[in-house]
């Protein structure tokens, strides 16, 4: 019998800890990668709600178009017309990569209808919050919608009775105390109109993504994250394209929802600016859902957040600098705000502690 020297097995050992060591740290520049995905999903979305007939929809020419229109029937379009881009991405994957049919039979069992359900919250709902408080507010939103971890983890206490220590609450005051510090200067008379309602919209928008974290853990434990993905960006894309846009049409009253869509779907100066937006959009949710499957959940969790920095970071530089659009300067409250906000998302998901703890090589 071939004998193993003890120098040999901890050379195994060592050898198998550092490649743990090397597949965790790839997850977690895989999971920070969704978070710049994130930045460019809400700064490409922006911009195609800036051209063409958005243009026009938004500017001077509304004529015809009442208030709630332009605020919620627009919004819902918007978040609607990256949806389905992003579907459309997430499927012509699933065909290539020879995973369609797996796509039709994980829609169907409970973790499939569980990710539905919560693609239909984080989808037609957050996201059209989402969108709209970028309208009124700009890019000072993304930053309170990065709150989701820390509504996540309040949920899932509520819910599902996991833990909520005493760590993971500072995380949590230390999130909501950045976005005071956002919301603060709306607070006075000085504030630009619509921007506390934009605000408002964020916090909306952080809810929908939170209750989606805390329901799509279960489902994505058990569903392949590519298939997931695909279940979730088909079901919110056409959730929000034949369900919510036409009930604000119905809401609306006299205005043509049809017309306002085939529009919004054949605009050309604004098409490539959401087709940008729904492939960056599946790129965040794909990057997250694997970089949490190769660095865990609580890390992967922190590393997308980091987005309350990309977010604003991204519309500055794509909007505001290239672009040149006015209003996309960031306020230095709010880079601060950012900054703080990622500190707290961490905070909530590992011990800062462990990171200056050395492994020991068993």
């Amino acid at each position: 019998m071939l004998k193993v020297s003890g120098s040999e097995n901890l050379a195994a050992v060592a050898a198998k800890n550092q490649l743990a060591a090397s597949f965790k740290r790839k997850g977690i520049l895989v999971a920070l990668l969704s978070g710049l995905c994130y930045g460019f999903y809400t700064a490409f979305m922006t911009l195609g709600m800036s051209k063409g007939v958005w243009a026009d929809w938004y500017g001077a020419n509304t004529a015809g178009l009442s208030p709630f229109v332009i605020t919620f029937l627009l919004g819902a379009l918007g978040a609607a017309t990256t949806d389905i881009f992003s579907a459309i991405w997430a499927v012509m994957l699933a065909v290539v990569r020879g995973k369609l049919g797996d796509f039709f039979r994980c829609i169907k069992t409970k973790p499939g209808l569980v990710m539905v359900v919560g693609a239909l919250i984080g989808g037609p709902l957050a996201s059209t919050a989402y969108v709209v408080g970028l309208m009124k507010a700009g890019s000072i939103v993304v930053p309170i919608a990065a709150l989701c971890p820390a509504i996540g983890a309040i949920l899932a206490r509520i819910w599902f009775k996991q833990e909520l220590n005493s760590r993971m609450m500072l995380g949590i005051a230390i999130c909501f105390g950045a976005s005071f510090m956002i919301a603060y200067p709306t607070l006075g008379g000085d504030a630009p109109e619509g921007m506390l309602m934009g605000i408002c919209f964020g916090f909306l928008a952080a809810l929908g993504w939170g209750f989606e974290g805390c329901v799509c853990g279960y489902g994505t434990a058990m569903i392949d994250s590519e298939v997931g993905i695909t279940i979730r960006q088909v079901t919110s894309g056409l959730s929000n394209l034949i369900i919510l846009v036409p009930v604000f049409g119905m809401i609306a009253g006299d205005v043509d929802t049809f017309g306002l869509i085939t529009q919004s779907f054949t605009d050309g100066p604004s098409l490539i600016f959401f087709i940008l937006a729904g492939i960056s959009a599946y790129g965040a949710f794909m990057f997250w859902y694997k970089g949490n499957s190769m660095c865990g959940a609580a890390l992967g969790m922190s590393c997308n957040g980091t987005f309350s920095f990309w977010g604003p970071f991204c519309c500055w530089i794509i909007l505001g600098v290239v672009s040149g659009i006015d209003g996309w300067a960031i306020p230095p409250i709010a880079w601060v705000a950012a900054v703080v906000m990622v500190i707290g998302i961490f905070v909530i998901a590992l011990n800062p502690l462990d990171l200056l703890k050395k492994k020991e090589v068993v």
